[in-house]
């Protein structure tokens, strides 16, 4: 008897206590493009000469250099990070010909020099001009999206990134108002980011009068965050 009332108590006291309730938690996902134009070009040239004579060829080479530096003294100064010490010279077995194929004939090697210029432009006007004068002096380049670029790349990253995480808290609210309750505080985040370059059309190689940049081409900079709110 005794033990039946004091259950009977025990079940009278909880009944009387608030009841707790389990938060509840929402994950939601948050996205953001920022688009931008380059501002800033990596560009890298090389001359490069063959002849049968080491002598020659190099004396090529230091000619050809010797007319790019003339030609580009009016914009040496806005060339930042300017290098132009990088050459080489080795010798290379040429390919035999018809009257070649016989055991008994000579190995013929030929002279091979070659300079490379490297150089950043915070002035995509320069860059058609310094096309130009490396096509009228044979040199070699190659232009691809990965050399164009914005000076305040950091600042953009950071935009976009704040606009995922504005995504994020946004449709947590959206969410919270379908269900009568309120988007809490975030309890975790999961930062991410991504680069992906628009096309763009650009020259790609040298020695064509047509070979000149007529758009740089749009990029976009892309941002996402994975984000958990509490939900009341």
């Amino acid at each position: 008897m005794f033990r039946h009332k004091a259950m009977g108590l025990v079940v009278a006291a909880l009944a009387l206590l608030p009841t707790v309730s389990v938060a509840a938690e929402v994950t939601l996902t948050g996205e953001s493009r920022v688009q931008y134009v380059p501002d800033s070009a990596r560009l890298e040239f090389t001359i490069t000469a063959e002849n049968a004579s080491a002598t020659r060829a190099a004396e090529e080479v230091h000619s050809t250099m010797e007319q790019w530096r003339e030609g580009i003294a009016g914009y040496r100064d806005q060339l930042v990070n300017y290098r132009d010490a990088d050459a080489h010279l080795y010798r290379r077995q040429m390919s035999p010909g018809p009257r070649q194929n016989d055991s008994n004939s000579q190995e013929e090697t030929v002279a091979v020099a070659s300079q490379t210029i490297t150089f950043e432009i915070d002035d995509l006007e320069l860059l058609n001009p310094l096309l130009e004068q490396a096509q009228s002096l044979g040199m070699n380049y190659h232009l691809g999206s990965h050399q164009f670029f914005h000076s305040k790349q950091a600042q953009l990253e950071q935009q976009a990134l704040a606009g995922a995480i504005r995504s994020a808290r946004s449709r947590c609210e959206f969410a919270a108002r379908q269900l009568d309750m309120q988007c809490g505080k975030v309890k975790t985040l999961d930062l991410q980011g991504g680069y992906r370059p628009e096309p763009m059309m650009m020259a790609e190689s040298a020695r064509s009068d047509s070979n000149t940049v007529s758009d740089i081409g749009r990029r976009e900079i892309t941002a996402s965050v994975s984000a958990t709110f509490s939900m009341k």
